[in-house]
């Protein structure tokens, strides 16, 4: 007599994820009988009545209780009895390993040893070890396979020598496609060792690690730099802290659990680019004007260059570039040049008294003579002229000479 069909999956996992694959088959043992397979399951998709049944990507709809029965080729009426049922459970999250890293502080040249954990461990997986490397563009990382991290057996993996701050993830594959876990969230190893030259330190106060809620505690940068930022690293990402504009070299935290996380202060310096200091309106033929040149950090210079239309005009120790009668010759490009950094340039228009009360802004209409911008539309066909009878009507385009630029600074 035969013996009693029996159910198996293959791999026999305690979990099986969405997307991979998995074997279910019916199995009768004893005599040379041949059979035919019958199956009965609770999941939403019901297998074919074979004796294997091979689902390729797995999703929940195959989860439920699954058995079979054999029914004889040769006599239709002569089965077996029905099977034990067996449980496919298939989730649909996509597993994220843990991983762990240690020390998370070190020396520089120390080894450091990553683990990685999956949620389920089983034989089955092998392991893939990487180094984050951060994209600032997509505010995320690339990942850069480490040597020999491909498909290891080991759940573990040793970094010898290590010198800098670095972050690592890994993940795990198994089964036959192999199927792959989504990366773990980013560790760092964090190192001073690349720091010291920067002769600064950072104090916190009161003097240790752990903190209750609703605790103040103070950070403190002590260092050659007059201007502070702090930072925060937590749960794989980078932060701006509470404080992370700051005037002083302190900053207070009111604790809360988001506050948790690896501090470190960062000095913060501008490119200090020229901007020229010109008037915006035009200026009217034989008033005065007076142009100069201005840093972010220092208002008033001396010893700098002027430019008009490109050619040098002013070249000695002072600081202010002055017209005490301005005319029409004046009108053009104007630059500042300080300490060999140039500004952008501004263009400078010049009008006649009589146009005092008229709008005039670099080529807007206005009645009267053309303006140099009003000249130079024409000539790029942005300005027609209309003969209506005995009058003649200027139709002026918005010029496109106005120019606005902001000088940058980076950090």
């Amino acid at each position: 007599d035969p013996d009693l069909p029996v159910v198996t999956l293959y791999p026999n996992w305690s979990e099986i994820y969405r997307g991979e694959t998995i074997t279910v088959r019916c199995e009768i043992h004893g005599g040379d009988t041949e059979w035919n397979y019958e199956w009965e399951a609770n999941s939403i998709i019901k297998p074919p009545n074979q004796n294997e049944y091979r689902i390729r990507s797995a999703s929940s709809l195959y989860s439920g209780n699954y058995r079979c029965k054999g029914r004889m080729k040769s006599s239709q009426h002569e089965t077996t009895e029905w099977s034990d049922s067996v449980t496919l459970t298939v989730s649909d999250n996509k597993p994220r390993p843990v991983l762990t890293v240690s020390p998370s502080w070190l020396s520089p040249g120390a080894s450091v040893t990553l683990n990685c954990e999956v949620e389920h461990p089983s034989a089955g997986w092998s392991f893939y070890w990487y180094k984050a490397v951060p994209d600032l563009s997509e505010k995320s990382y690339s990942y850069e396979l480490l040597p020999g991290g491909s498909g290891t057996a080991q759940d573990s993996y040793i970094i010898h020598g290590q010198t800098h701050t670095a972050g690592y993830v890994c993940r795990a594959g198994r089964g036959d496609p192999e199927y792959h876990t989504d990366h773990s969230q980013p560790k760092f190893v964090w190192s001073a060792g690349q720091f010291v030259s920067l002769s600064a330190s950072l104090t916190v106060s009161p003097d240790r690690v752990q903190h209750f809620t609703s605790d103040s505690v103070s950070l403190t940068c002590e260092g050659n730099f007059t201007e502070w930022r702090v930072r925060k690293f937590s749960d794989g990402r980078l932060y701006s802290s509470n404080c992370w504009r700051m005037t002083g070299s302190t900053c207070n935290i009111h604790t809360s659990k988001s506050d948790t996380g690896v501090y470190w202060y960062y000095y913060y310096y501008y490119d200090d680019v020229p901007i020229l200091v010109s008037p915006v309106h035009p200026v009217t033929e034989g008033a005065s004007v007076s142009l100069s040149c201005s840093l972010r950090t220092q208002k008033i210079l001396s010893n700098v260059f002027f430019y008009h239309n490109d050619k040098l005009i002013q070249n000695d120790t002072r600081g202010e570039l002055k017209i005490s009668a301005v005319s029409k010759s004046d009108e053009g490009f104007y630059k500042c040049q300080y300490s060999g950094r140039e500004s952008a340039q501004s263009w400078m228009s010049v009008k006649g008294e009589q146009d005092q009360n008229v709008m005039d802004f670099n080529g807007f209409h206005r009645e009267g003579g053309r303006s140099v911008g009003e000249e130079r539309a024409v000539r790029a066909g942005n300005l027609r002229e209309c003969d209506k009878t005995e009058s003649v009507h200027k139709v002026a385009a918005t010029m496109p000479y106005l120019e606005s630029r902001l000088a940058g600074f980076s950090g």
